[in-house]
């Protein structure tokens, strides 16, 4: 292991004679992705070697995408598309594959049901992500589940590299640009555009050959096995689907400007029409009503349309539409009796640590020590801290620390914070040491 960071001692590799950005044998040429690039430069990527493929629609479709895949050979890429901020669900509207010996293919969810054949086809097979815990839920809906997986996103994380983004790492380790601006698009319209479909192909591309250069970055750090175990605990609880937040209404981005329990009872109010609404369009709730606009009435508290329509964000025509939906939300807010309206949630865990140091100083000089530990043990490692240990692992443990102080219980304790034996084993002791107060 070095402490050099990655990109550097790629550069001092090549002036050795060594050819790092060498094109992997799956690449493109670059004459036949787009113009020339300037001399050394990275190469636009334009295009799918093989074209890009219609989306696979059919049951028909379906089994002869199984069988090609299933005889394929070496890890299969993956990638699917969402359109959060257009809809309600989560749910994915094309999955993009690639696999050496098949080749590249794009599904459409929505006429199939569920892909449980392809899992089924793909179940000794490594697969490879980029940010795995964005897709594998949407993945896991349409009875896809990886045993094996490869994040080249958290891979890139522990090997130490500042820009973790696939058109990043893409142009840094393979030498290729990959165009982005497709990544906010409504992917549940139909028929998809063609420029977009080239896009979705391009996203598993290249995707294999970048896991392979950053599991020889990770070997070369001497990472591979902690890799291993974050790869393997994303396999456990990835594809789980998010437990539901208590009172989601506390989110609405500007509620901090709204005072006093009533207030805040109208900001519920009106949250949860618009969820219900939201819910039943299959529509992103802030297509329906922005947060923005919440937050007015909640603090104007309009009693008829027309002072409600002269408020920011109601001006458009669907919104005014709803207008009588959202005056009854807020008349519901008015005449709640006190003891319901909403009350301070109970605190699971320690506060916010800009509290510390009035309520517990003891317990904020705890936490300034920890996390100095934490700051000094990610850079020797040449990693993020966030990735060393979570940041509410730290806090948890220097607000309530067990109450014998030893190395076996601080190991104890981060275990059942959900921490690896990799990180464990480098910042337990060093955490040990940091709980008590100096003498």
């Amino acid at each position: 292991m070095t402490d050099e960071p990655p990109l550097r001692r790629r550069a001092a590799q090549s002036q050795a004679g060594d050819e790092p950005h060498s094109l992997p044998a799956s690449a493109p040429e670059p004459e036949t992705v787009g113009p020339d690039p300037m001399p050394g430069g990275p190469v636009p990527l334009l295009a799918p070697r093989d074209g890009t493929p219609e989306p696979v629609a059919t049951p028909a479709a379906l089994a002869d995408v199984v069988a090609r895949f299933a005889a394929g050979t070496g890890p299969v890429a993956v990638d699917a598309e969402r359109a959060s901020g257009y809809r309600y669900s989560q749910r994915a509207y094309l999955v993009q594959l690639r696999r050496e010996g098949a080749g590249t293919v794009l599904i459409d969810p929505l006429p199939l049901g569920d892909l449980r054949t392809l899992d089924e086809a793909l179940a000794d097979t490594e697969w490879v992500l980029h940010a795995a815990s964005q897709d594998l839920p949407c993945l896991a809906d349409l009875g896809l589940r990886p045993r094996r997986l490869f994040d080249t996103e958290l891979a890139a994380r522990l090997a130490g590299f500042e820009r973790v983004g696939l058109a990043a790492l893409t142009e840094q380790l393979l030498g290729y640009t990959l165009e982005k601006h497709h990544s906010a698009a409504d992917w549940s319209s139909r028929p998809l555009p063609d420029s977009w479909l080239t896009y979705a192909a391009l996203d598993v591309e290249l995707l294999t050959n970048l896991r392979d250069s950053l599991a020889l970055e990770l070997e070369q750090q001497g990472k591979q096995e902690w890799a291993a175990e974050e790869f393997a605990s994303l396999v456990l609880w990835g594809a789980q689907p998010l437990r539901p937040r208590p009172d989601p209404w506390r989110r609405t981005s500007g509620i901090h400007r709204v005072r006093g329990a009533r207030a805040q009872a109208r900001v519920r109010s009106m949250w949860y029409a618009r969820d219900a609404i939201a819910s039943r369009r299959d529509s992103a709730p802030g297509r329906v009503l922005p947060d923005a606009a919440i937050i007015a009435a909640a603090e104007m508290d309009p009693k008829d349309e027309r002072t409600l329509l002269m408020l920011p964000g109601f001006g458009g025509r669907s919104v005014r539409r709803l207008a009588r939906t959202w005056l009854e939300a807020l008349a519901e807010a008015r005449t709640l009796p006190d003891d319901a309206l909403p009350v301070s949630p109970a605190v699971d865990g320690p506060p916010p640590p800009h509290r510390w140091a009035e309520r517990d100083p003891t317990a904020a000089a705890r936490l300034a020590r920890c996390r100095e530990v934490v700051t000094r043990i990610a850079a020797e490692h040449n990693l993020p801290p966030e990735n060393l240990i979570t940041p509410d692992s730290v806090r948890r443990l220097a607000w309530t620390p067990p109450d014998e102080i030893s190395e076996a219980t601080v190991v104890e304790t981060l275990y059942g914070y959900g921490a690896r034996h990799w990180q464990v084993n480098l910042i337990g002791g060093e955490l040990t040491l940091a709980l008590p107060e100096p003498a």
